[in-house]
């Protein structure tokens, strides 16, 4: 029977798959904001408001909660991070505390032209930077090269993120999760086929962007991440990645012959198949090579106090989450919900 620890180190790990599919999501929109072009820019800025307005406050409990979970159940873990990426992760708080801002802002300025571009460019601009500074996070995790002795990073504060491995890292999170954004919104939007149009369109170029970037992912980790690399080529990484191409090719058929529910579902299963595919590679690191998960977890009382409130947290969040999706996604579309 697995201990505690392990038990927790799960609910991490699907705290972080359930935050990159909604809160990624959340910025894949904010990218598509940026790039919004031609006739329909404005219309395509308003549907990606509605789609983002009513739950991304929401989606950043599963941020809090990795977070929460990391630093009172393995708490050297957590001081570890923090000390070796204290520069990319302040760049990420301030991008996330930014874009919400800046979302504000923008909803109840003055609606002239010049001032909404602005606020527009920055809330872009801050979805942008953001998802990808979370992959460099990751990829600079599982790179090798922080390195921990008793405690204390002896690496300095550059080291792992500014890898090849880790840049790639990032790069693919951004592609990730504009596919995810453009994926969901052909159904968000669809009262109005011509945006539906337009967001399908994006997200099959950037669904098929993504096999190229997994596989110079995959190919920079040999030199640069060889404990991932080792991962990726265990016995069950072919299973996962047939898991992950049925989930891709299921997606990419349901844009391009608009079965729009279908490219949703497959988008998301392409998603945490990834996801699951870098748990699984970095298993049983919180950071590679140094720190474990079962080696740097908190004394067992309070694993047991960590897992009771979880459960009784699980009994308020998970029913009010259900409700508030149901209320702005799945009674209608985004745009159905805004004009109501």
């Amino acid at each position: 029977m697995p201990g505690l620890e392990t038990i927790l180190a799960g609910v991490l790990f699907a705290a972080i798959v359930i935050y990159a599919l909604l809160g990624g999501a959340d910025f894949g929109g904010g990218m598509w904001d940026l790039l919004a072009s031609g006739p329909r820019a404005r219309r395509q800025r308003i549907a990606i408001e509605a789609a983002i307005g009513p739950v991304w406050e929401a989606n950043h409990v599963w941020l809090i909660l990795a977070v929460v979970l990391l630093f009172t159940a393995f708490p050297p873990a957590f001081a570890a991070m923090m000390t070796a990426l204290h520069i990319p992760i302040t760049l990420v708080l301030i991008g996330v505390v930014l874009r919400g801002s800046v979302f504000v802002f923008r909803k109840y300025d003055a609606q002239d032209d010049a001032i909404h571009r602005r606020w527009s460019t920055l809330f872009g601009v801050a979805s942008v930077l953001t998802p990808f500074l979370q992959g460099v996070v990751i990829g600079a995790l599982a790179s090798g090269e922080i390195r921990v002795a008793d405690g204390t990073v002896t690496s300095g504060f550059f080291a792992g993120w500014l890898t090849p491995f880790a840049l790639a890292c990032g790069l693919f999170a951004q592609g990730l999760f504009a596919f995810l954004a453009a994926a969901y919104l052909t159904q968000d939007t669809a009262g109005d086929r011509e945006l539906q149009e337009d967001f399908r369109l994006r997200a099959l170029l950037s669904g098929l962007s993504l096999a190229p970037a997994a596989a110079l992912v995959f190919f920079i980790a040999r030199d640069h991440a060889p404990l991932i690399f080792q991962g990726l080529t265990s016995w069950w990484a072919p299973l996962l990645l047939a898991a992950t191409s049925v989930c891709a090719l299921a997606a990419l058929a349901g844009l391009w012959l608009r079965r729009y529910r279908l490219a949703r579902l497959a988008a998301a299963g392409q998603v945490a198949c990834i996801i699951a595919g870098w748990g699984l590679a970095q298993y049983p690191y919180l950071i590679v090579p140094d720190v474990t998960y079962a080696a740097t977890a908190a004394p067992q009382i309070t694993l047991r106090l960590v897992s009771m409130g979880l459960a009784a947290g699980a009994l308020l969040l998970i029913p009010s989450l259900a409700y508030l999706v149901w209320i702005f996604k799945l009674r209608g579309n985004a745009l159905d919900v805004a004009e109501g």
